[in-house]
Order: structure tokens, then C-alpha cells, then sequence
């Protein structure tokens, strides 16, 4: 998936990519970034949410390296997300660079080492190994950011380093993480710079393809009321955004995140509103986006309020932007991404309909739980089956095409 320059020039679909143009003899689940990390990000949501809810239930132990919370935070941003992560940059950078792609044994390698993350915090279950499991953790996202680096510097790709500042904030983020589980007092920092580091990357990211694919497919119909350029209401958004996020790292509780929280909700909202999202109701791949990043504001919204008042913790409001802005634009970037590279058609059948309402069930589900006091554990289980049941049919429906060659047209 390649990206657009933020001027509001059209973006070319997946299935033009480099991917598609360079010859591959390896097998087919590592001739491109998007399957082995993209199917690895699926099977993994879906493990490790399940045992969070058997923790939650007292069916398995709490894992005393970092704690239930801790770990299931973790697992979320250091073991699901930044899979995303990895597949969607190694599909975009060879389109950005124009330099060829990581495939074969380098790209074998490289989702080793992601395992290996995962498998040195499972093994980490009783405390034992701490820098060690750190180590193997933290080597993943390390060589990755290198790898970025690399490819930015020598395609002299400069307007994308963002892009690796973003993940050098989540290699940060994940060592704090750590360094709270062996004993630092940091107060939660670790994994709120986390959770920000991702917003960032999704107002980034998010805030191109969104309008650019929406342009893409309105222009195809003759539709002239196209989305709005890039322009102020975007720096807006991303420059209180990226304030907000600094404020809640290092001052969650300050009355000053609170109102930048809501002022870059406010600020969020406008951005999207510029990008006629209404007009893609008959096309899911279209429309899903929007619907994820609609829960920028929402979430940023939540939060804010959950520091101004009294009536809802941080922990409740965060789920807006984790499984709700989160889960669901990486499913909406896996599941276009998937197809394109794939070489199958760009429309979303019933089974890819049912996952995004999976996960839009999921993250309503996890927020009336506020509401529900006496049912509060029950509408958390309820918010979780959601989420498995999303990225089970995931992997169901878009794990084969991560193992069979992409189909000619």
C-alpha cells in the first residue's frame, strides 16, 4: 500500500505496488512484509486476548513479570500492533523508496525475532529472566526501526521520517514498560506513550489514506465534491494531538490534559468531516475507514473527560482509542492491504463485513460496560468474544491469501 503526499494528490491502489512488479521464486508467505506480519497480528490478537480473559476469570495465574494489566497492555501494543506495523511499512516503504522489498530469509528473520518476543513474554510468566526477556523483546522493534531508517536514508525518502520517529517512540515506550516491570517507578508512562505513539502513527497514516482512498473511489464515479486537501485543519489535529500526547505521558492527571484531550478531539473531528465519508455508505472498504478513524476524536474525547470529571476512569475511556480507533483501522489497513497485494478484487464480501462489525461491537461493548455495574465483568467478556470472533474470521478468511502466490489479473 503506498502512500499519498499530503496535498491531496491521488493515491495508486495496492495492487500497483512494487510487490506486484519484482519477480519472487521463495514461497509465497514471504514474498511480501503483509503476510507473515499481518497473519501473525491476527493469530496473536486473538491468543493473547484469550488469555487475558482467563486471567480475568481466574482460570490461569497473573503473570507476575509485569502484572495482568500490564502484560495484557503490552501484548496489545508490543506484540499486536507493532505486527501491523512491521507489514504495513515493509508494503509501503519499497513504493516510497522505490528500492526493493524485504522477502525471503531477511523477512523470515525478522518475524522470527517477533516471535521471539512473544514467546521470551510467555515464558516470562513466572518473573524469571527479566533483562533477558527485555532483550529479546525489545530486539524486534530495534531492528526494525533500523531497517526503516535504512531504506528512508538511502531512497532519501526525508518527508516519511515521522513515520520513524513514531516507532522510535514505541521502542522507547516498550523499554519503559520494562524497566517498570523490573522495579522503576514511572507511573504507567511506558504504556500511555505507547497508546500515544500509536494515535500519532494513526493520525499520520490514517489522516492520507483516509481522504486519499475515499478520492480514489469518488473520482471513479464522477463524483466532483471531492475530500478536502491537506491543509490547516489537518496541522491542527496533529499538532494538539501530539501535545495531548506528551501531556498524558508525563501528566495524566493534570486539568491541562484533560481540556488539550478535548480540544484534540474537537480538533479530530473537523479533520474527518472534511472528508465526505458519508458518500462512501455503499462501500465497506471505503466506509470502515472512516468509521475507525471516527474513533480518534471519540477516544481523545473520552479521555479528556475521564481526567476533567469523576464519572469515568482512564482505563474505561481508553478503549475508545485502542479497540475501537485501533482494532479497527488496522483491520480495515489489513484487510484492503490483504486483498490488493493478493491480487484479488478491492470489495468486501459478508465475511469481511462481519468483522468490522465485530469489532465495532467489541468496542461498544467494552464502553457500556461503564453502565453496566453489576454486569461490568460480564459486558467485559462480551467485548472480548467480539474481539476474538473479529480476528478469528480474520484469520479464517484472510489467512490462505498470506500463504498462495498473489493472483494474476
Amino acid at each position: 500500500m503506498t502512500m499519498p503526499k499530503t496535498g491531496g494528490r491521488q493515491e495508486p491502489e495496492p495492487n500497483a505496488s512494487i510487490l506486484a512488479r519484482r519477480n519472487f521464486s521463495g514461497p509465497a508467505f514471504l514474498s511480501g512484509g503483509f503476510r507473515p506480519f499481518f497473519f501473525g497480528a491476527g493469530v496473536w490478537a486473538v491468543v493473547s486476548l484469550g488469555l487475558w480473559l482467563l486471567i480475568l476469570n481466574g482460570r490461569v495465574p497473573a503473570p507476575e513479570s509485569m502484572g495482568a494489566s500490564a502484560w495484557h497492555a503490552h501484548e496489545m501494543l508490543f506484540g499486536y500492533m507493532v505486527a501491523v506495523k512491521a507489514g504495513f511499512l515493509l508494503t509501503a516503504i519499497p513504493n516510497w523508496t522505490g528500492r526493493l522489498p524485504v522477502r525471503g530469509l531477511p523477512l523470515a528473520w525478522l518475524a522470527s525475532t517477533w516471535l521471539a518476543g512473544r514467546l521470551a513474554m510467555l515464558l516470562s510468566w513466572n518473573g524469571g529472566a527479566p533483562y533477558l526477556v527485555a532483550a529479546v523483546d525489545l530486539a524486534f522493534l530495534a531492528v526494525f526501526l533500523g531497517l526503516v531508517l535504512r531504506e528512508i536514508f538511502l531512497g532519501r525518502n526525508w518527508r516519511n521520517l515521522p513515520i520513524a520517529g513514531m516507532l522510535a517512540l514505541s521502542l522507547l515506550a516498550n523499554g519503559l514498560m520494562h524497566a517498570e516491570a523490573m522495579g522503576a517507578e514511572l507511573g504507567g508512562s511506558g504504556w500511555r506513550l505507547g497508546i500515544g505513539a500509536v494515535i500519532l502513527l494513526m493520525t499520520l497514516i490514517g489522516g492520507r489514506i483516509t481522504p486519499s482512498f475515499t478520492r480514489n473511489w469518488l473520482a471513479k464515479r464522477g463524483d466532483a465534491r471531492l475530500p478536502a486537501p491537506f491543509g490547516l485543519a489537518d496541522k491542527a489535529a496533529i499538532g494538539l494531538t501530539s501535545l495531548v500526547v506528551l501531556a498524558w505521558t508525563v501528566a495524566p492527571d493534570s486539568r491541562l490534559t484533560g481540556v488539550l484531550a478535548l480540544a484534540a478531539a474537537a480538533a479530530q473531528g473537523v479533520r474527518l468531516s472534511r472528508w465526505r465519508g458519508l458518500a462512501a455508505l455503499s462501500d465497506p472498504l471505503v466506509l470502515v475507514l472512516h468509521a475507525a478513524y471516527v474513533w480518534l476524536p471519540v477516544g481523545l474525547g473520552l479521555v479528556g473527560l475521564s481526567v476533567l470529571t469523576d464519572g469515568l476512569s482512564q482505563t474505561d475511556a481508553l478503549h475508545g482509542m485502542t479497540i475501537g480507533a485501533m482494532g479497527t483501522m488496522t483491520l480495515a489497513v489489513m484487510t484492503r492491504a490483504t486483498l490488493g497485494h493478493s491480487g484479488r478484487a478491492l470489495k468486501a464480501g459478508r465475511g469481511t463485513v462481519m468483522i468490522y462489525l465485530l469489532v465495532t461491537a467489541a468496542v461498544l461493548a467494552r464502553l457500556l460496560a461503564v453502565l453496566q455495574t453489576e454486569a461490568y465483568l460480564l459486558q467485559i467478556y462480551v467485548s472480548g468474544a467480539a474481539w476474538i470472533g473479529a480476528f478469528a474470521l480474520f484469520v479464517a478468511l484472510y489467512g490462505p491469501l498470506h500463504f498462495h502466490q498473489r493472483r494474476r489479473s
